[in-house]
């Protein structure tokens, strides 16, 4: 099985290039699904509806997300009813939507979790590896394929993550930072990791935001205006070759594409 996980879609630059690129790259790698962390997709804060359908309409099939999965409230009318939109779990039990799900594709079934961390990370969630642990035991019950998006600033959380769920999931994949590492690696025991899969939005960017205005704002401490890139694109994941009985990870492979 082929599984491509985008790293975090910026803005509207960042749909542009799903859009142009997402295509070739599923013909490519002959991919069976296609996850990404959409959390930045609608103007580099949030989601909404609206860009929710865009995205699957492109032919992403799974949209993870982090701590500006609120920020649009809009998401709200949405998150509870559609099972392809999950917001991390670790969030309060009592909060909309789902964190954990499990996806038919083709003959098999794969389950996809999504947690955000906590160092460096405002205060919003429970412990990522308690929740993780419990989700875990739910998901095995059913299929041993479960790609993990640990939403998360710190690579000592996700370097922790990825050896708890070294023996549990197929794949723990890093979002958040927006930008891609290159410590990929496949545990002995079952799991591929990589501490963050990047970023889809403007090459030339600062996390995908002008660089000017996030320099002016370094130089000075003023309010910066929240204003993704335009200009030449970047598309970063990483396509995962899992053994579809096992859910043993095979190989892992980073995805750094630039478009004009």
């Amino acid at each position: 099985m082929q599984i491509l996980f985008l790293g975090d879609i910026f803005g509207r630059p960042g749909r542009q290039i799903v859009k142009k690129m997402l295509p070739e790259l599923k013909a490519r790698f002959q991919i069976d699904l296609t996850i990404a962390n959409g959390e930045n997709a609608a103007g580099g804060l949030g989601l909404t509806p609206a860009v929710v359908q865009e995205l699957f309409e492109m032919g992403v099939d799974i949209l993870t997300s982090g701590n500006h999965i609120w920020d649009k409230k809009d998401i709200l009318k949405v998150i509870d009813t559609e099972k392809r939109v999950l917001r991390p779990a670790n969030f309060a039990l009592s909060v909309p939507g789902r964190g954990a799900e499990i996806f038919q594709v083709g003959n098999v079934q794969v389950g996809v979790l999504n947690l955000a961390g906590r160092l460096f990370m405002p205060p919003q969630c429970d412990c990522p590896f308690s929740a993780a642990t419990r989700e875990m035991e739910t998901l095995l019950k059913t299929t041993p394929l479960i790609i993990v998006d640990f939403h998360a600033e710190a690579t000592s959380e996700k370097m922790a993550m990825g050896w708890l769920l070294r023996d549990k999931a197929s794949a723990v994949i890093g979002t958040h930072t927006h930008v891609q590492t290159a410590d990929e690696k496949i545990y002995p025991e079952k799991a591929a990791y990589i501490s963050d899969a990047g970023m889809v939005g403007a090459y030339t960017s600062i996390l995908g935001l002008d660089p000017d205005e996030i320099l002016n704002k370094f130089m000075t401490g003023l309010p910066m205006k929240w204003k993704p890139a335009e200009g030449k694109g970047m598309l970063n994941g990483v396509v995962i070759t899992l053994d579809e009985h096992s859910g043993k990870a095979l190989e892992i492979r980073r995805i750094f594409e630039i478009t004009e």
